[in-house]
């Protein structure tokens, strides 16, 4: 995966030339910068993206459509990864103030750094969007996310929809949530609770153990499921919070020769996600549009950098203030083996990623054009 990284040299030649630098190797932290021309009458953004190993998104997607709406604007940005790193998040964020960031967008990596980090900038007049995650207590302007408890929703009905196709018959349920830290997970577990809690009550599942991973961390992930099936061996479904925590479960599960017999949920149809669907070892995915999500995050940064308020067509409740944050939130969609095509369509993974190898007779099973 390349990343762009501009230096202050490269900086000056790109505004001559009103070109975008790139280099740097994975697993960086890394930076994608453009300049605009200098009549453009807005100030710059400054945008912080989390890591690039709880999930493949941020590189692949939210980077590339957060720059290509940045470029169409004729803006000034800066787009750098923390890389899970929250003295290097909070340093990023110093540097591009200092740098003249008028407007910031953050994916916090827990709500207390991502608040040190607010704090700041509305401590120099830098307006701050929250960008996928809230940040509890933190007093955004804006947040730019989808409706995660619909996420969770949409998982939860995924996972009993597949349960009932294999005929299980009091199924134990484990939970791999997601990271303790992000208050996204706290809404994906409201949202599939809400749908498996009255099972569990009515004594219809069973609940079975449950832990929530540190940090997203995959390869955590795998060694706490691999406990969970030790300590109870009839696990007959697997809530697992994304895609990556799906996979770290489907690893152990192909160990054990049980993948495929016990249905694993996922989110954020990455192309692993997709083809364990296609292989039959995942029971479906949630499909979040992040183009969608990306141009509206940029579409706000702009109009904020040009000194413009606009209006948001909905909010959030901060749990920590309880004041209500200006919000734009998309819609999730549940991707099961019928659908993978829908992703595909949308232009979010291509055919050739998709389809290499043993997927390509998989994928023309399943419609993908």
């Amino acid at each position: 995966m390349r990343k762009g990284i501009l230096s202050t040299t490269a900086a000056a030649a790109a505004l001559a030339l009103g070109l975008t630098a790139c280099g740097g190797e994975s697993g960086q932290t890394t930076t994608s910068t453009s300049s605009a021309a200098p009549s453009a009458p807005a100030g710059k953004i400054g945008v912080i993206l989390p890591d690039s190993k709880s999930s493949d998104r941020w590189e692949t997607a939210d980077r590339k459509y957060l720059q290509e709406a940045f470029e169409a604007a004729g803006v000034e940005y800066d787009i750098q990864n923390a890389q899970n790193d929250k003295t290097q998040f909070q340093t990023i964020a110093d540097q591009m103030i200092t740098n003249g960031a008028t407007v910031l967008m953050i994916v916090n990596l827990d709500s207390g750094t991502g608040k040190t980090v607010i704090d700041k900038a509305r401590s120099q007049g830098v307006a701050t969007i929250d960008y996928d995650r809230l940040t509890l207590g933190g007093g955004a302007e804006y947040y730019v996310s989808f409706d995660n408890t619909k996420v969770g929703q949409l998982q939860g009905e995924g996972l009993v929809k597949c349960l009932t196709d294999k005929n299980a018959d009091k199924p134990i349920v484990a939970y791999l949530n997601g990271s303790p830290t992000d208050n996204n997970a706290t809404l994906f577990k409201s949202g599939y609770d809400g749908v498996l809690k009255p099972k569990f009550d009515a004594g219809e599942y069973v609940k079975g153990p449950e832990q929530s991973v540190p940090d997203w961390d995959n390869t955590q992930a795998g060694t706490i499921f691999e406990q969970m099936l030790t300590q109870e061996p009839d696990i007959a479904g697997v809530l697992a919070a994304n895609d990556g925590l799906g996979n770290a479960a489907i690893t152990v599960l192909k160990k054990n020769n049980l993948n495929g017999k016990i249905p694993v949920t996922g989110q954020d149809a990455t192309v692993q996600g997709l083809q364990n669907i296609l292989a039959g070892d995942q029971c479906m995915t949630v499909y979040k549009a992040i183009k969608k999500e990306a141009d509206a995050a940029a579409k706000l940064a702009v109009a904020l950098a040009k000194g413009e308020k606009p209006a948001a067509t909905s909010s959030v409740k901060d749990p920590e203030t309880g004041q209500d944050v200006p919000a734009e939130l998309m819609e999730p969609q549940a991707i099961y083996a019928d659908n993978v095509k829908d992703v595909v369509a949308d232009g979010y993974v291509t055919k050739e990623e998709l389809c290499t190898g043993d997927f390509a007779e998989k994928c023309t099973e399943a419609g993908i054009q």
